[in-house]
């Protein structure tokens, strides 16, 4: 009746991907990091921008719109030029599970340290 294969029952179905698999290189995880700094440097302008600390003189939708895009490329901008250490923070974190992921300077520390 229908082309479409039924899911198999011990398939997990909640959406949540459990692959891993992307997160096992050091250059995929700082990606990840400078992508989520960006986003977080996006949210800092767009809060900013939300106080209206001055009244707008022209005001409409294109150039809400206009302000919203150039805004986006700031955030990727200070990312990846000027980044505010969040990222950085955020993937060494997530580095410390895996010692494959740690930085060299660290990994030969650890490596050191052990009896």
């Amino acid at each position: 009746m229908s082309d479409i294969p039924a899911l198999p029952a011990a398939t997990p179905t909640s959406g949540i991907s459990v692959d891993t698999s992307r997160l096992a290189s050091r250059a995929n995880l700082d990606k990840a990091g400078k992508q989520f700094e960006a986003v977080f440097a996006g949210m800092m302008l767009k809060s900013m921008r939300q106080a209206h600390l001055a009244e707008e003189l022209f005001s409409s939708k294109g150039l809400d719109t206009f302000r919203d895009m150039q805004d986006q490329q700031v955030a990727q901008s200070m990312a990846d030029h000027a980044p505010l250490g969040i990222g950085k923070a955020m993937t060494d974190f997530l580095a410390k599970s895996q010692a494959n992921l740690q930085p060299e300077s660290t990994a030969k520390t650890q490596e050191d340290k052990t009896p």
